[in-house]
């Protein structure tokens, strides 16, 4: 990642060279110095062309040895054989920065992906910084500069852009200007061979003209250090992103847009849960909360004052709440009163209020001043609906003075269009985010609570857990060793015990009469399982027996087990049945998971046990190491955490138990990286504690 203080030649230069400037207007040369002119850049702008002479009143330079000092930014825009030795000639020239337009390399393939390898060397061995190739540039609208290929500068504000799509960068610019959005820096970081979505975090972090940071994401380089980097810059700022990419058809795409690999979806959601990045999954939701982020105070709590002349859409906006995880407020007893004395008698005067479709301009200022003041309110929606006796400019009004007067966050939701865009206008002019709909108002809202939440989290708790390691790196090392990529049932128990992971009692039984004789020891009733390096113990083959309570059940279920399997896979190799104690009868079945991502490393995965989890996706991820916060917030998590808080008389389960269980997981996959996937199938859990059951690990 480079130094913030590195940044200041790339994103406030003082004087720029354009290598590869042009008079031809069709030209991108032509159009990089025509917008840099345009957007009244006050340094010194240098363009550079063998052909010499003048473009748009500016002097041309045969090359960048020429040039009257060093440049503090580089922009090339030369065909691609030429890329290389542009970036040695503005090394040799002293530049600071260095932005590559110039596309064709690691999207093109092996070829392409070597020369930006060596692009990164030449700035490494320059001391230069550099952002590109494939870029579209970047616009600082408080440094007037648009060093872009974009046709138009967005007006100035207070929210940081970034994305690795210029042809993205380039719609958002043209969405913006309609929406009245305004930016302070827009950068386009192409194909990354320098500048990371980690360094435009922090140096968008120290930006004292920047509030909030959004961004488009198609890959990582790094995941760890992007977590690393977020985590200290969500605690100032908040930051809202859209990953691209996090499925097979995207991937593919990520793979021939920047030649990057895309993690998977899973990956990506629990490093932004755990480094305080807020996600969204399309662009109209990432620049409605940008909007509210960009304007409003956070708010102080979860509770939402909805008023409305139209009881249609306040009975949406409710729904839209409980949804979201917000709260409708509950009047006080002042406000009741003052709401009383200022609405007809025929008003809805709780939650959301009512103020009858009738209603004017000073309806809605007498109500808005009564709840402003009730300390049970977070926030405050405003919802107009058009009717015959809307006030709509004036209620707009009504809306901006009693806002200027509080410090709590306020929306509008002016529903329709022609008849209410004046007033909608009026409110986004005074910084107020107006919304057609009344969900879109409570998402940006629910985002903001979670924000204030995260920034007012408590320290993070990090546990280690008692273990043999020393056992463990046995285990591992013996089936590297062989060349084993699944550990063995016996030794992956072994690894379980090395952990201190509670496990039934277990015996290897190669034939009936040794089953029988296990069983006998470890106490009826007890299970069986195939034990075959062949055999996935999910593979179907009805290879396990359970509740087996006598010798005579336990020397038959191994006939039938082995005889069934030996039918079914002639060529697997059988070792023999698994004999185990039984679990708790009552107890719930839930899965916990290890595996290892591309970009981020280790993650921990947890679900209830059977089909919820691979057919309906009802699984939560965080990346190891875990804290207990996290431990604690993966069981709780899943759609299906009602069956173990306990439904229909049963008892909530022992959560203290599977998450010291989960938290022992995320410590066995930072002990050892070379663990490529575990599944602990299925964990036993009851009111009393937790049962590994069955457990497959594999290493390579």
């Amino acid at each position: 990642m480079q130094s913030v203080d590195k940044f200041e030649p790339l994103f406030r230069p003082q004087s720029i060279a354009v290598v590869g400037a042009s008079r031809k207007k069709h030209k991108l040369g032509h159009v990089i110095t025509a917008n840099i002119v345009g957007a009244g850049y006050k340094g010194k702008l240098y363009p550079v062309n063998p052909a010499g002479g003048e473009i748009l009143g500016q002097t041309v330079y045969a090359s960048c040895a020429d040039l009257p000092e060093a440049p503090d930014l580089g922009i090339v825009i030369v065909p691609r054989d030429r890329v290389l030795r542009s970036l040695v000639e503005l090394g040799r020239a002293g530049a600071g920065a260095v932005l590559i337009i110039t596309a064709g390399f690691r999207e093109t393939g092996r070829e392409g992906f070597e020369l930006e390898q060596e692009m990164a060397n030449i700035a490494t061995r320059w001391g230069f910084v550099l952002m590109g190739p494939n870029s579209l540039g970047l616009i600082n609208t408080g440094h007037h500069l648009n060093a872009s290929i974009a046709a138009q500068v967005p007006p100035q504000g207070n929210i940081g852009f970034f994305s690795q799509s210029g042809a993205l960068c380039s719609a958002i610019l043209d969405w913006a200007m309609g929406e009245k959005l305004g930016f302070s820096k827009f950068l386009s970081l192409g194909n990354k061979a320098g500048i990371s979505e980690a360094d435009a975090l922090e140096a968008m972090a120290d930006d004292p003209g920047t509030s909030v940071i959004i961004g488009y994401l198609e890959s990582l380089e790094n995941g760890r250090e992007f977590m690393r980097v977020a985590q200290k810059v969500t605690e100032k700022k908040p930051v809202i992103m859209i990953k691209a990419g996090t499925t097979q058809a995207g991937a593919r795409a990520t793979s021939s847009h920047t030649g990057s690999v895309s993690g998977s979806i899973e990956a990506c959601r629990a490093a932004f849960a755990q480094s305080g990045i807020i996600q969204v999954d399309d662009i109209e939701s990432l620049f409605d909360l940008a909007r509210a982020f960009s304007c409003q105070p956070l708010p102080q709590g979860h509770n939402l004052t909805v008023i409305t002349n139209s009881g249609g859409p306040g009975i949406l906006a409710a729904d839209a709440c409980e949804l979201s995880g917000l709260h409708l407020a509950t009047p006080a007893s002042q406000t009741i009163t003052a709401l009383r004395a200022a609405l007809p008698a025929y008003a809805s005067l709780y939650n959301p209020i009512d103020i009858i479709g009738d209603a004017g301009a000073d309806r809605y200022r007498a109500t808005l001043e009564a709840v402003v003041d009730d300390d049970m309110t977070h926030a405050v929606m405003v919802v107009l609906t058009p009717t015959a006796s809307a006030q709509i400019t004036e209620t707009a009004q009504a809306v901006i003075d009693v806002a200027e007067t509080s410090d709590k966050p306020m929306f509008a939701c002016f529903m329709g269009d022609s008849r209410v865009s004046p007033g909608r206008d009026m409110l986004l002019d005074a910084g107020i985010p107006c919304y057609a709909y009344p969900e879109p108002a409570v998402r940006a809202l629910s985002a903001m609570v979670r924000q204030q939440r995260w920034q007012n989290r408590p320290w993070p708790v990090e546990v280690c857990f008692r273990r043999d390691k020393g056992k463990a790196e046995r285990l591992v090392r013996n089936a590297l060793e062989i060349h084993l990529p699944e550990l063995r049932q016996a030794q992956a128990f072994e690894m379980a015990m090395a952990y201190e992971l509670p496990v039934p009692e277990s015996k290897l039984a190669r034939t009936s009469d040794q089953a029988a004789r296990a069983a006998k020891k470890i106490g009826y009733p007890v299970a069986l399982k195939i034990v075959s390096p062949h055999i996935d113990r999910r593979s179907g083959l009805d290879a396990v027996a359970l509740n087996l309570e006598t010798p005579q059940q336990v020397r038959s279920a191994f006939r039938d087990i082995t005889s069934r399997v030996m039918r079914l896979r002639p060529g697997a190799y059988i070792t023999g049945c698994l004999v185990q104690s039984m679990g708790p009868a009552n107890a719930r079945e839930v899965k916990i998971r290890l595996r290892q991502d591309p970009q981020f490393g280790p993650m921990v995965g947890f679900s209830m046990a059977g089909p919820a989890a691979d057919i309906l996706g009802d699984e939560a991820w965080r990346l190891a190491p875990l804290t207990l916060q996290d431990a604690q917030e993966i069981v709780r998590e899943i759609r299906s955490y009602p069956l173990l808080r306990g439904v229909r008389g049963q008892p909530p389960v022992n959560f203290g138990a599977l998450e010291d269980m989960v938290m022992t997981v995320s410590q066995m996959a930072d002990d050892f990286p070379n663990i490529r996937e575990a599944e602990l199938n299925p964990v036993l859990v009851d009111e009393y504690g937790a049962l590994v059951a069955d457990l497959r690990l594999t290493v390579g």
